[in-house]
Order: structure tokens, then C-alpha cells, then sequence
């Protein structure tokens, strides 16, 4: 059996984990087994399911640079101790710590696996352009979730190498195709009336997905249009911040906060219209979730125009004045919902594919 050892923050319910577990849920357990170094010790949404499954969680000193020593010495004793195949990061340049200690521990394959096109400035960001620097010597494979990830921190000369790899966010289609019944279920639920219009958002409540930008701009729409109710999903450090701006507002009547909730895809059906206005992403599951449902989208331009894979997608800048943003919502929220045929499996998002795929590349690295 190979072993695959993911590191990730925890396994809570957002892009990444969720993008692995679709994966894990499909992929051949008598073959591949996934485990996860997780740098949060926190209880994720995922780990319960992760056990069931067979695989197991450990946990990490965190990514503190202070704790680099203390951080390599309890990784490579989990790589040891557990015969882990491969070691497959998803941190981004912090991704760095595990790929050292992999290399000391002897391990074949390393695989730096990136998922965002831009590098969040903060004051970690002269360590995670150092480190960025750094993932060429300690990864052998250098994947990500589209191709302008990998260009960003691998370079254009370097995405023609065989040890480069496109990993799709791949997604059970099926799962999230439109159906009037659930719709009709989770409407009701919410007392969302037929001649109100929902907008829907889902991301974890942090600086890159832009919620205040999000919030002011729906404020301005509801005093031109008073049909619209907002439903945000997810949870994060931000969200007692957001609630309250939006009670500052005074649209609370207007904005659903959902939580972090399993059954997302029942929610996209409820749903009139996307919206993404993030800072940047690399190629985000919940857009390729909000296609599949039928929804037209609306994204900020920061975000990769690989994730349009209907033609159902349109994109602003951030810097576009709020009138502009506004009357696109309104012509977008009016237009019919899309009935989704074979698009997202013929681009290359279907798990039931992809997986295979993935099966078949992690024995090819270990053979050769």
C-alpha cells in the first residue's frame, strides 16, 4: 500500500481539504492510504471521516519559524515511524518545513502542491518569499490546482517538465446538479420567499475573500433594490467582525449567516446567483460548484479565468466603481439558472475521472 502524508492546516471545511477529500472518499483505499499532518491543533470537520476511512491525523508543532527544529524532528519521526511513500504539501511556501524534513527522512517523492496565484502580504510575507525561493531544491514534483498557480511559484520554463502536474479540483457533478425539490426544501427552510432574489457567497471568513468589500456592496444594492437577501457560508476569525458591520448596517434582516455547514450542495440550489469577491485564489472549488448548480457567477479579476468552464462566468476589478458592480449583480441575478450537461467532466472536473488519474501518477512516481 502507499502511503501519502498531506500537510495542511486542519481539516476543516474549506477549498483545499475539501478538494482532498473528494479525492480521498473515491480513491482505491487497498492501494493508497492518505494521512495528514495537520500544523492547527484543532478538531477539523473532516477528521471523524478520515478515521472511518482508515487513515490517520497527526499534528505538527505549527509553521512558527521559531519551531523549525522542533517542527523537522517530530516530522520526520511521523515519516519514519509511519513508512510514509510520499510527502504531499499543500501550505504554500510554508509547505517548505515538511519538504525538508521529508528529504532528511529519505522520502522518494515530494510533492510542493500550490493552490493560489498570489502571496497574501503580511508580516510573513518576507519569509514566504524566501521560502518560495526554496521549494525547487527540497520537491522533486511541483503540482497545483491550474496552471497559473504553477507558473506564480515555479516559473513559466518549469510548467513543460514532466514533474510538473495539473491536479484538478475535481468534484462528485452529480452531488451538485440542480434539483427544484431541494431547492424548494432549503428555501422554505431559510423563508426566502419566490419573488426574493439570493445571492450566494462560501468562504472562510479571513482578508482574502473580502467580506467588508462584499458587505458595503450589498448594502448599496438593497437601497436600490430591496428583493435581495444575502447568504454567506462558512465561518472564520473574521466572522464576528462581519456580523457586526453588518448590524452597523442595519441589514441584518437581509444577510444569512449559514456557518460551516456539510451540505453546501444543497445550498447552491437555493441560490440565485454567486458571488466571489476575493483579494485572490488559485482556482476555487466553490466556483466550479456554483457552474455544476447552474448559477451565473460573478468573481473579482484576480481570479484565474481557468475557472470558467461553462461561459457561465463573468469577472470586475475590485477597483470598478460600486454602481458598476451593482448593475451587473442585477443583470446577472435576473438571468435564467443554466441546466448543466456534460461541460465540467469534458474540462476535466468530474472525481470519478480525475481520480483514476491520480492513482495511476502516484504509482508511475513510484515506480520509476
Amino acid at each position: 500500500m502507499i502511503k501519502v502524508l498531506h500537510c495542511v492546516s486542519n481539516m476543516d471545511r474549506a477549498g483545499i481539504e475539501t478538494m482532498l477529500m473528494n479525492y480521498y472518499r473515491n480513491i482505491d483505499r487497498e492501494k493508497i492510504q492518505f494521512y495528514f499532518l495537520c500544523n492547527k491543533k484543532k478538531t477539523g470537520a473532516y477528521d471523524e471521516e478520515i478515521l472511518e476511512l482508515g487513515g490517520k491525523i497527526f499534528y505538527s508543532p505549527g509553521l512558527n519559524p521559531i519551531k523549525a527544529f522542533k517542527y523537522h524532528k517530530i516530522v520526520k519521526k511521523i515519516i519514519l515511524e509511519n513508512d510514509i511513500d510520499i510527502v504531499h504539501t499543500h501550505n504554500g511556501a510554508f509547505g517548505l518545513q515538511a519538504l525538508i524534513a521529508a528529504k532528511s527522512a529519505g522520502v522518494k517523492i515530494r510533492i510542493s502542491h500550490v493552490h493560489g496565484t498570489k502571496i497574501d502580504k503580511n508580516l510573513k510575507l518576507p519569509l514566504k518569499l524566501l521560502y518560495k525561493t526554496q521549494l525547487k531544491r527540497f520537491a522533486n514534483q511541483f503540482w497545483g490546482c491550474g496552471m497559473e498557480a504553477i507558473k506564480f511559484y515555479f516559473g513559466k520554463k518549469n510548467i513543460e517538465k514532466d514533474n510538473c502536474y495539473l491536479l484538478r479540483n475535481a468534484i462528485d457533478i452529480e452531488k451538485f446538479k440542480y434539483n427544484k425539490e431541494i431547492r424548494e426544501k432549503i428555501r422554505n427552510k431559510l423563508k426566502i420567499n419566490e419573488e426574493e432574489i439570493l445571492i450566494g457567497h462560501i468562504g472562510r471568513f479571513m482578508t482574502q475573500k473580502n467580506h467588508i468589500f462584499l458587505i458595503n456592496l450589498f448594502n448599496e444594492l438593497l437601497k436600490k433594490y430591496k428583493n435581495y437577501k444575502l447568504l454567506l457560508i462558512g465561518d472564520g476569525e473574521l466572522q464576528e467582525k462581519i456580523k457586526k458591520k453588518v448590524k452597523e448596517l442595519g441589514i441584518s434582516d437581509n444577510v444569512i449567516f449559514a456557518g460551516n455547514i456539510p451540505n453546501t450542495n444543497e445550498y447552491y440550489q437555493a441560490m440565485d446567483f454567486f458571488i466571489l469577491p476575493s483579494l485572490f485564489e488559485g482556482l476555487p472549488v466553490v466556483g466550479i460548484e456554483a457552474q455544476t448548480s447552474g448559477l451565473n457567477c460573478l468573481f473579482s479579476d484576480t481570479i484565474t479565468k481557468e475557472v470558467d468552464l461553462t461561459g457561465n462566468v463573468e469577472y470586475l476589478s475590485l477597483q470598478d466603481s460600486t454602481s458598476k458592480w451593482i448593475d451587473k449583480i442585477r443583470e446577472m441575478s435576473l438571468k435564467k439558472r443554466h441546466i448543466i450537461g456534460n461541460e465540467i467532466s469534458d474540462k476535466g472536473y468530474s472525481i470519478n475521472i480525475e481520480v483514476k488519474k491520480l492513482e495511476k501518477k502516484y504509482m508511475e512516481l513510484l515506480s520509476n
